[in-house]
């Protein structure tokens, strides 16, 4: 994911300052401009000295007009100022020789189509620049919301972090006084939800940072022992049947390993949310094509199909299992955004065990550049 300066405070300056054809600068335009003179005129002087085959720097002269123009769009007064002085030029050589010779005067006919063709081009290239410049302004204004969006979720992660922490560390020191079970229950739904507060910061600030585009650490990093070590610590703190598959041998990658762990993190914790205990949540790690593949599936009830969609979408929620504590609604978004940031992408779809099963695949070619990290 590429960095993106920020440009949303300073939009209308931009747009005003903007060159006219969005992609060249005076410079190029005055260059351009003083090329095409020099052509009109050269074309001009041919028309009069070849008597009888004028035609030919004629239909020159309005080539060259149109195929500028394609490039170079004027303003439409100085378009239509040029116009009519080159038809002017170009029809007072034509009808002269042609009086002079006694030839044919068919030819007068393409006096006023030439340049009626002419001003049907520019009618369709000032079109496609207004469309174009629409499009750009379209693209500055969803840059900008998309900016503001970055720029608030970092800023609200940040505010939540210090007060939620304060409030989980209070909230402990209160454990030992509570001496009722109605005080337990409501201890336990207080903390349960500050602990959600918390985790929806640590991600706000995650999606913050990968969308600033914070460049990532390549380390090389041996996915079979990654997904081991990840295993041992979900293993102590969720009651589930954990499953681990690991290819044979060493796989080597180049990705950085806490931006992986938090992702692969996510997709652990949401396969914990949808499970009960006893309930198999199986971890795996393969290669597939050019890709490696770290996978989680797990034998809740599954992803309904009109759901699959949206599963990577900010905020949104598949509603857990009675009595289970509903998500940060960023973990999935979270971990998408951190495979695409190395390359990769997350799958989802329906595991063997009849739960939802998530893919997260790795381009292969990266284990040369952990190798060299």
């Amino acid at each position: 994911m590429s960095a993106i300066s920020f440009r949303a405070r300073n939009l209308a300056p931009v747009r005003a300052g903007r060159n006219t054809d969005g992609r060249t600068g005076p410079r190029w335009h005055r260059l351009t401009d003083g090329l095409l003179a020099v052509f009109v005129l050269a074309m001009l002087a041919l028309m009069n000295m070849m008597i009888e085959r004028e035609v030919i720097p004629y239909h020159l002269l309005f080539l060259g007009l149109t195929l500028v123009y394609g490039f170079r769009v004027w303003p439409l007064r100085q378009t239509l100022l040029v116009t009519f002085l080159v038809t002017a030029s170009t029809g007072w050589i034509l009808v002269a020789h042609q009086l002079q010779d006694g030839s044919s005067r068919a030819e007068w006919a393409e006096i006023p189509l030439m340049p009626m063709l002419f001003l049907a081009m520019v009618w369709h290239a000032r079109r496609r620049k207004s469309a174009q410049d629409q499009l750009e302004l379209m693209s500055e204004e969803r840059l900008a919301v998309f900016e503001r969006e970055r720029d608030f979720f970092r800023d609200a992660s940040h505010a939540m972090r210090t007060p939620v922490t304060i409030a989980i560390g209070h909230l402990e020191l209160l454990e030992p006084v509570v001496d009722t079970p109605e005080s337990a229950e409501d201890y336990a739904i207080v903390l349960r939800q500050m602990d959600r507060l918390s985790a929806l910061s640590t991600r706000l600030l995650a999606l913050a940072k990968l969308d600033s585009g914070r460049a990532l650490r390549y380390v090389g990093l041996d996915l079979g022992e990654f997904l081991d070590d990840v295993a041992r610590n979900w293993r102590e703190s969720a009651d589930r049947d954990w499953v681990l598959e690991r290819l044979p041998g060493v796989q080597l990658v180049g990705a950085d390993r806490a931006w992986l762990e938090l992702a692969l993190d996510a997709l652990i914790e949401n396969a914990v949310h949808f499970t009960g205990p006893g309930d198999r949540i199986r971890l795996a790690c393969d290669r597939s094509g050019p890709s490696y593949v770290l996978s989680v599936a797990d034998a809740g009830p599954g992803i309904r199909p009109v759901d699959l969609p949206h599963v990577f979408e900010r905020f949104w929620h598949r509603r857990p299992p009675a009595a289970a504590p509903m998500g940060s609604g960023l973990g999935l978004a979270m971990a998408q955004a951190t495979a695409q940031a190395h390359g990769g992408r997350i799958v989802a779809g329906q595991a063997p065990e009849g739960g939802a099963l998530f893919q997260l695949f790795l381009p292969a070619a990266n284990e040369a550049d952990g190798a060299g990290g």
